[in-house]
């Protein structure tokens, strides 16, 4: 023990082997590991470990041979409460087809491919039948069932989830984002925080035992806590801390704080090596870090110490938060000063006494609505700044460690400058940039030249059939825009009224700025209608029928009595380079542009209608001559789109399909370059 004692507390050597373990997560995480499934079994068994119920989707995960993400739809409304009580920890057995999962196939948005296997999951299944195997749950899973049956009876059970068990799902839309919008929303997910105040409490409960039976009994509950909060990475962080903290008092090792964060995160990676790419493990990480490694400059008054830990929190965190939300509410340091005492003195402990006292309910449930009404009326200064590359991170932690060693406000300034130069870095880029977004069976399609966005489409998704009353939103295009810096659309064109190429408009302008909307010839629709309804309350300028519009021409400006033949065609030209937007168009529609316009060797064709055969004929597209084409269509779509011979017709061009190749990016400059984002 002496000399293990010795050669930790050696000059350098934790520091040097946690780089060294850090090094070796990041190759083993970006090592392809193996499934013990086959894609083939169409039969799994395991014990269900966590469940959740949207609608009349039932997702679960099941621990068999590994981890497996499953949904099932549930056909039966009377069947929904019985799958609702499926107690977790029972064996069953399902039926279904088991696929890989999907990467984001629009840029910068969420990867749901990633974040299943740095969770341990390789493959998901679409799921025909489910067997209850076995009843009977061990005592882990008993208390842990308790615990959530005991905590869905209180009225107050969407904050009791989010505070006891890391469960944030049942709280109601908008809260906890209007939390995220003020920056306080870390105070709602379970961390380091409630594991210490948790921790202390126990501590004073058991102020007759000895230290050592405290802590054991501390460490004992708190890896059960683990286990009860489906081992949320900031807990396990805090815990392992927590725990070797412990032991270097325990052993008498003599090291520093700082020394023991490195080796409890040495072991977490050497347990767990997928929490380095971890979101919630890195923010808790870092801040915990920062804090321990400059607990000396945290003085002065409560009040001093309270601003200095949340600037410091900020700072620290800032190139995570622009990587996660690429927003940042830069005013969020002094909503912090209100929402840390309240949450960490009277909330958090409020939320443990109410679980165990079922009456103080009501008072729980009306100090939330208080905080919720709080919320709404703090301090909010939103700013999008775009995705920060490595080399500009990097240069952002050396400028924000000598401002932190020094304490010489001109780092900070240059903090400042680097976030300001990361924003409008795009003024010294002179490419044009074209996104075919991938919106499933829709179109859209956007242009980026500087600070100047015009948005072609916006696609539409329905869930359930084709009735228009179930369709959903998707921020895909919003997320992809922020993270490119941009706050607003200049020009929103909607080549004709159908919902998929028109269903996100209202979302759009209802959570982004458009300045103005181009519609095509012809009667408004109803979904036109109730869009330009929208237009109005917001006093947003909106055109038809139009023949120019900056560098963009309309080629079709006749009216027909169908939504697809009037549907806006657009030609551009950007650095010598074609470029033409079918929208819906018709073959009708192509021959009164052959005969009007003389257009050929077009580089790029967003091709007619999804590739349906009622567009795309071989006279015109023999006589525009396209390199490229772009079909956007959805995977597996029940029109059977794109056509066959539509295809034949494009043989002689580059296709590029969004059901196969993702959303597509062209770079255009002098020459043309081109990058998928496959599924």
């Amino acid at each position: 023990m002496l000399r293990l004692k010795s050669i930790l507390q050696y000059s350098n050597f934790i520091f040097y082997l946690f780089l060294i373990i850090i090094l070796i997560t990041f190759i083993r995480c970006n090592i392809p590991t193996n499934s013990k499934y086959n894609l083939n079994d169409n039969y799994i068994e395991g014990i269900l470990i966590d469940k959740k119920i949207s609608d009349n989707k039932l997702s679960l995960i099941i621990k068999g041979k590994e981890k497996v993400k499953c949904t099932y739809y549930i056909n039966n409304e009377s069947d929904i409460n019985y799958y609702n009580n499926l107690e977790l920890g029972i064996t069953i057995k399902l039926k279904g087809t088991l696929s890989v999962p999907k990467n984001n196939t629009v840029p910068n948005t969420f990867n749901n491919k990633k974040y299943l296997y740095y969770n341990h999951i390789n493959y998901v299944m679409n799921v025909d039948n489910i067997e209850i195997i076995n009843n009977k749950v061990n005592i882990f899973y008993r208390l842990k069932n308790a615990l959530i049956n005991h905590i869905n009876k209180y009225k107050s059970k969407g904050y009791l989830s989010t505070f006891i068990l890391g469960d944030k799902s049942y709280l109601e839309d908008g809260v906890y984002d209007n939390y995220k919008n003020i920056g306080v929303s870390h105070l709602f997910a379970i961390s380091g925080m409630h594991v210490s105040i948790l921790s202390l409490i126990i501590m004073k409960l058991l102020f007759k035992l000895k230290d050592e039976h405290k802590y054991i009994i501390v460490i004992t509950f708190l890896l059960f806590y683990i286990f009860i909060t489906n081992n949320s990475p900031s807990i396990i962080r805090s815990v392992s801390f927590f725990i070797c903290l412990y032991l270097n008092k325990r052993l008498d090792f003599d090291l520093d704080n700082q020394k023991v964060f490195y080796i409890s995160i040495i072991i977490i990676l050497l347990i767990d090596p997928y929490l380095l790419y971890n979101v919630g493990f890195l923010y808790s990480s870092i801040i915990s870090y920062t804090l321990i490694s400059y607990s000396y400059i945290i003085k002065g008054n409560k009040i001093i110490i309270l601003f200095k830990i949340s600037l410091l929190a900020f700072l620290v965190s800032l190139p995570i938060t622009i990587n996660s939300n690429y927003e940042v509410n830069i005013l969020s340091v002094i909503n912090n000063l209100l929402f840390v005492p309240l949450v960490s003195t009277i909330i958090y402990p409020l939320s443990l006494i109410t679980l165990l006292i079922p009456p103080l309910d009501n008072l729980f449930l009306s100090v939330m609505d208080l905080v919720e009404l709080i919320s709404n009326y703090s301090l909010v200064c939103n700013i999008i700044i775009p995705k920060m590359n490595i080399i500009f991170i990097i240069i952002y932690y050396l400028i924000l460690y000598i401002f932190i060693h020094t304490y010489n406000k001109k780092y900070l300034l240059l903090i400042i400058l680097l976030i300001i130069v990361n924003k409008y870095k795009y003024y010294l880029d002179n490419n044009y940039y074209i996104y075919y977004l991938d919106v499933s069976q829709g179109d859209s399609t956007l242009i980026k030249y500087k600070d100047n966005i015009t948005l072609i489409d916006t696609g539409g998704k329905v869930k359930y059939g084709d009735n228009i009353n179930n369709y959903y939103y998707t921020d895909n295009t919003i997320t992809l825009l922020k993270s490119l810096g941009e706050r607003d659309i200049d020009t929103l064109v909607l080549t004709h009224g159908d919902y998929d190429h028109m269903g996100e408009s209202i979302h759009l302008i209802n959570n982004f700025k458009v300045n103005k909307v181009i519609f095509n010839c012809g009667d408004y629709n109803n979904l036109e209608n109730e869009l330009i309804n929208e237009l109005n309350n917001k006093h947003i300028k909106y055109y038809s029928c139009i023949n120019k519009l900056d560098n963009m021409q309309f080629l079709q400006t006749k009216i027909y009595d169908n939504e697809n033949y009037n549907s806006n065609v657009i030609y551009t030209e950007i650095y010598n380079h074609k470029f033409i937007f079918m929208g819906d168009a018709s073959t009708i529609t192509e021959n009164e542009i052959m005969n009007k316009y003389i257009i050929n060797n077009i580089d790029v064709i967003k091709v007619g209608h999804h590739g349906s055969k009622t567009s795309s004929s071989e006279l015109f597209i023999n006589k525009i001559n396209p390199s490229y084409s772009i079909i956007s269509v959805g995977s597996n779509n029940k029109y059977g789109h794109p056509n066959k011979e539509v295809l034949n017709n494009l043989s002689s061009s580059k296709i590029y399909r969004t059901d196969q190749d993702g959303s597509i990016m062209f770079i255009i400059n002098n020459k043309i370059k081109i990058r998928t984002y496959n599924p």
